[in-house]
């Protein structure tokens, strides 16, 4: 069974050029959904212990939106993409095509805007993923939580514990007007990181 440091030793170079494309088509996608010309910084890709998410995103009381799928097919495990609140409200307004100063609790249309937004983001890193890969993989129906990021992240930890300690995080900034932060989470099952070596042809 790999360890943390030989994953990070074998293939985390793969995994940056994995980030940099699956933000790459996520940035597109919501560009051409949002009608604007949308930037996009270098993603910042980290391998961490689960139980380290926390304090890596940032304060555990902030409230955060989360949004939570199952990943299936030739790998198994889950991911997230997390966002401020200030960037949630930013991206979902301008769906809405609301002013950029409104903050009321998101209704349901809301939630489901920002669900809509998930599977986009979520597919584009399974995508590039898939693609460099050629393996099967499909994320299950997203799940969308409002709350602190204690919580949120308890979820996975607890949920997916079973698949593995550990997780990869691609932190990345979309920019406008005003610049959306997106964290994303990936935490295959232990064996699946054999498997997506063995798909790219390197030896484990």
């Amino acid at each position: 069974m790999l360890t943390l440091n030989e994953v990070n030793e074998k293939y985390f170079d793969v995994l940056r050029e994995i980030g940099n494309i699956g933000a790459g088509n996520a940035t597109t996608a919501i560009a051409n959904m949002l009608g604007l010309r949308i930037d996009m910084s270098v993603p910042e890709v980290a391998f961490l212990p689960v139980e380290e998410l926390g304090s890596a995103i940032g304060a555990e009381d902030e409230i955060i939106v989360g949004i939570m799928l199952g990943v299936e097919g030739d790998i198994d495990g889950s991911m997230m993409f997390l966002m401020d609140m200030q960037s949630a409200h930013h991206i979902v307004n301008k769906l809405m095509m609301r002013p950029d100063d409104y903050c009321e609790p998101f209704d349901e249309m809301d939630l489901s805007a920002i669900k809509e937004i998930g599977n986009i983001i979520a597919g584009s890193y399974l995508s590039a993923l898939s693609g460099l890969t050629n393996l099967t993989i499909v994320p299950s129906v997203p799940f969308v939580a409002v709350d602190m990021a204690a919580a949120i992240l308890s979820v996975p930890a607890v949920q997916f514990g079973i698949f593995g300690d550990n997780a990869l995080m691609i932190n990345t900034e979309f920019s406008d007007d005003l610049g959306i932060r997106g964290h994303f989470i990936l935490m295959p099952e232990e064996d699946s990181y054999a498997k997506i070596l063995t798909a790219l042809g390197i030896p484990i």
